[in-house]
């Protein structure tokens, strides 16, 4: 149990088109949950649909919620069935309404922080973790030695895709950017190509890269058109997997280039998985990658941090996308 009672601070959705500060009780935990005194939350893409009313509709509803989806912190309670986490416990973890003084995850969800790690970007990793990682290894099968394109290169699991692909052992990450000013961004990461989409023949300078092979695997954060022209891109019996939609939610691709390249073709979201699936998800990346977060091969790409009660401007900085990285809450902590 835990002294923490009475209200919390929270981000609403609900009110309107954005969110709004209020006051709600403090949650205990469930059997398998464990409550965590959030000291920084990131926003992700998801959020921005969320107050748009555009996110997949399993995952929306009429009533007022918290917002977030991400966040690191210290472990406050734990619920009676947990085991291996402890009051104290410095964890980050994947869940809803993080967006909080106060956050329930599953503990299943829950990552150990790593000593190097600060508050910020410990609250940066989680679902950019599970997301590339999901995609990358358990959907696209990687394996050390395949060549990787990571379309949407800087946004901020774009970039910590690249960090992993090197780190599993990638000995080609090509990735993109729609901006020069960003390129060396995606270098910094560990892209051994940097490609700027719309300047000069993207397919070409692909295949230069590969020998003119074709990447082995495809993680494309953009879909529309440069979805369509990746599967050019792509080996024989390539894989690509569509993580998000930056560029269109729709495209018009070449069933000929699918078909005559034997191309894999796979869309992923979390927002239709279930805890157990989810849990899934962090067991699978635990032996590999936190190693690599521990020793900082992989980290995140933080562009801004902002006081909780600055939200709304951190909101206004990824609708503007002229952010390289993540954007971060950092809670109050009195």
């Amino acid at each position: 149990m835990s002294a923490a009672t009475g209200a919390m601070a929270a981000l609403m959705v609900g009110h309107g088109p954005d969110w709004v500060r209020d006051e709600i009780p403090v949650p205990d935990p469930g059997p398998t949950q464990i409550r965590v005194r959030v000291r920084a939350a990131a926003l992700n893409r998801a959020d921005m649909y969320m107050l748009e009313g555009t996110y997949n509709s399993a995952a929306l509803t009429t009533r007022e919620f918290v917002a977030g989806r991400e966040c690191a912190g210290v472990v406050d309670a734990v619920g009676a069935e947990v085991d291996g986490i402890t009051i104290g416990d410095r964890v980050m973890g994947a869940a809803s309404e993080t967006f909080a003084e106060y956050a329930l995850l599953e503990a299943a969800n829950g990552i150990p922080v790593p000593p190097a790690l600060s508050w910020i970007e410990a609250a940066a990793l989680p679902v950019a973790l599970g997301t590339e990682h999901d995609a990358l290894v358990t959907q696209a099968g990687f394996t050390a030695g395949d060549s990787v394109l990571v379309l949407g290169g800087t946004s901020s699991i774009g970039l910590v895709g690249i960090q992993m692909a090197k780190a599993l052992g990638s000995p080609v990450v090509v990735a993109t950017t729609t901006s020069r000013d960003k390129a060396a961004a995606l270098e910094a990461a560990g892209a051994d190509v940097v490609v700027v989409l719309g300047d000069g023949d993207f397919v070409a300078r692909v295949l230069d890269a590969t020998e003119g092979r074709g990447v082995d695997i495809v993680l494309d954060h953009l879909a529309g058109e440069p979805l369509a022209q990746s599967i050019r891109a792509t080996r024989i019996g390539g894989t690509i997997v569509n993580i998000g939609r930056l560029a269109g939610r729709t495209s018009t691709i070449s069933l000929d280039d699918l078909s005559f390249r034997r191309i894999r073709l796979q869309g992923t979201t979390f927002s239709v998985r279930t805890a157990a699936q989810r849990a899934q998800v962090y067991a699978a990346l635990r032996p590999a990658v936190l190693p690599a977060v521990a020793d900082r091969r992989i980290r995140p790409v933080i562009d801004r941090v902002y006081a909780f009660d600055d939200a709304l401007a951190a909101a206004e900085r990824m609708r503007s996308n002229q952010a390289v990285g993540k954007l971060v809450l950092e809670m109050p902590t009195g």
